[in-house]
Order: structure tokens, then C-alpha cells, then sequence
């Protein structure tokens, strides 16, 4: 069975690499916002974080800085 891959702006959910990647924001900066437990756009799986794409985007265009 061959494993479909997903572009990464079609993705729900990033890793915090891809969404590193994807925003142009440091992987450092992204792990410290998400440890922020009030941050409704970070879903947790068991350790593993992920961040949700379109609340992240939302987030973000009502931020001037980081």
C-alpha cells in the first residue's frame, strides 16, 4: 500500500517542524507558544504536539508581533 502525501498547506494539523517550516516561525518559538495551556489552537496527542492550522492562522492575523 503506497502512503498518500498531503501538501502541507492542505494539512489540518502540523507538527511543530512543519509548521516551523510552513510560518517561517523558529521551532524554539513555536514549542514555547505552545506550552501556553490557554492556546485553543495546539492539540495534544499524548506527548506529541501538534499545532491546528487555521486557528494558528487566525491567531496569528490578529498579532502584530511574537
Amino acid at each position: 500500500m503506497k502512503k498518500i502525501q498531503v501538501p502541507i498547506w492542505e494539512k489540518s494539523n502540523l507538527t511543530i517542524d512543519e509548521a516551523s517550516s510552513y510560518f517561517h516561525i523558529g521551532a524554539a518559538k513555536l514549542r514555547e507558544m505552545t506550552d501556553d495551556p490557554a492556546a485553543n489552537y495546539v492539540l495534544e496527542i499524548g506527548t506529541r504536539r501538534l499545532i491546528k492550522r487555521k486557528q494558528f492562522e487566525k491567531y496569528l492575523e490578529n498579532k502584530r508581533y511574537i
